[in-house]
């Protein structure tokens, strides 16, 4: 394996994952670098890439008008950031910002859509590692809610 393939095949998240795989994947990948401050995406914009952390740190946000930014989980190197690439009509859920110099693998989320429809195996293997993600996320999620609402 050389260049962004053995990166993949080095990142948690894939772990496991079958070497043709990994081609198909790294053939929608390229490298990606975030300065402290930097938005990696905005909520309502089009998700059309999803970033695995190589180094660095990023917070996710929910933004409400007339408030600062709530952050309801730090992401840091070994983890991925965003997920709905996956379901329509693939526009991000809210913001994620970096919080540190970040480096990243982004893929572009069409063509692996697209490989993911072509091999359906690729496409279940995907869904079988972001389904733990979105369930992660959304629990941190209701603890934050939780945790701004539940005070009386």
């Amino acid at each position: 394996m050389e260049g962004l393939e053995q990166i993949l095949g080095e990142h948690a998240f894939f772990a496991g994952f079958a070497r043709e795989h990994l081609q198909l994947v790294a053939g929608c990948a390229r490298n990606c670098r975030f300065d402290t401050g930097d938005y990696l995406f905005h909520e309502g914009d089009s998700a059309d890439e999803f970033y695995l952390i190589r180094h660095g740190r990023a917070a996710l946000e929910i933004s409400a008008p007339g408030q600062a930014p709530v952050v309801f989980e730090t992401l840091g190197e070994g983890e991925i950031i965003g997920a709905s690439w996956l379901v329509p009509p693939y526009r991000w859920m809210f913001d994620a910002r970096a919080m540190t110099l970040t480096r990243a693998v982004g893929i572009n989320a069409a063509c692996l859509r697209g490989k993911c429809e072509a091999d359906h195996d690729l496409g279940y293997e995907m869904m079988k590692r972001f389904l733990p993600i979105l369930t992660k996320r959304l629990h941190a999620t209701r603890l934050q809610i939780l945790d701004v609402y539940g005070k009386r």
